[in-house]
């Protein structure tokens, strides 16, 4: 216990909750950056050949029968393929659900950041507002990434996994929340006996995704986006409640 506490102590004095977030941070810009260029830059290529080929039959057609009637073969709706693929993009967690191992595992930790992020504006309200609106995002393109992939509930898929983390730390918030009588610092959370909890939240919470006691797993029978992100939401809803034990 007592090397557990030094070593919390000399974490702290080199990584204050502030290090913790940007090293988060630049190592989510730096696997998205690698990663959506390569992505844009196909995407760009392909539009490009598939225009040049079209042209070309175009002229083959011209000079053998004349022009083609207009509105005979439609185009394929580039905006919609652009669509589709930001779509993916964001549900797989900005190419981090691509990795080969462990996805949601990952995933989670990009969770973390955004739960930090949630108290950077030092809003109640705004925690609040920031969750929900993460959840229905889940909701909506975890359900769009099922269409695009022909799959229920794909590994790659972890958004929801980002989205749930903030209801693991909203007792948390809410105890830290009456006896500061105002949001707590994001240092609360990620220094010192904090640093520890937070380890300990996140551990549960992939415990509970993994094991899905009831009724995380009978949730999973939503349709669409809400059976994605229905299990991870009362997967942290589980976490939350058994949080309250050891942050008090």
């Amino acid at each position: 216990m007592h090397a557990m506490v030094s070593f919390s102590t000399l974490f702290a004095a080199f990584f204050g909750g502030w290090e913790v977030v940007l090293i988060l941070a630049v190592l989510l810009v730096l696997f998205g950056a690698r990663h959506l260029p390569e992505l844009m830059d196909g995407l760009r290529r392909g539009m490009e050949e598939f225009i040049k080929a079209t042209r070309e039959v175009e002229g083959h057609i011209y000079r053998a029968i004349g022009p083609p009637p207009s509105q005979t073969h439609p185009q394929p709706d580039e905006n919609a393929a652009r669509k589709d693929e930001l779509s993916l993009w964001l549900a797989q967690g900005f190419d981090i659900g691509r990795i080969p191992v462990a996805p949601g595992t990952f995933g989670s930790l990009v969770g973390v950041l955004w739960f930090a992020l949630l108290l950077v504006p030092a809003s109640f309200g705004l925690y609040l507002l920031g969750t929900l609106l993460g959840l229905a995002a889940s909701v909506k393109f975890c359900g769009e990434a099922e269409r695009i992939l022909g799959e229920s509930d794909p590994g790659s898929v972890v958004l929801d996994e980002i989205a749930a983390i903030p209801i693991c730390f909203l007792p948390w918030v809410v105890l830290e929340l009456w006896r500061l009588k105002s949001m707590p610092p994001v240092e609360t959370f990620f220094s010192g006996r904090g640093l520890w909890i937070s380890v300990s939240i996140y551990v549960l919470f992939r415990v509970f995704d993994i094991w899905k006691p009831w009724p995380v797993r009978q949730s999973q029978n939503l349709p669409g986006g809400w059976g994605v992100t229905a299990d991870d939401v009362l997967a942290a809803i589980y976490v939350g409640a058994l949080s309250v034990l050891f942050v008090r």
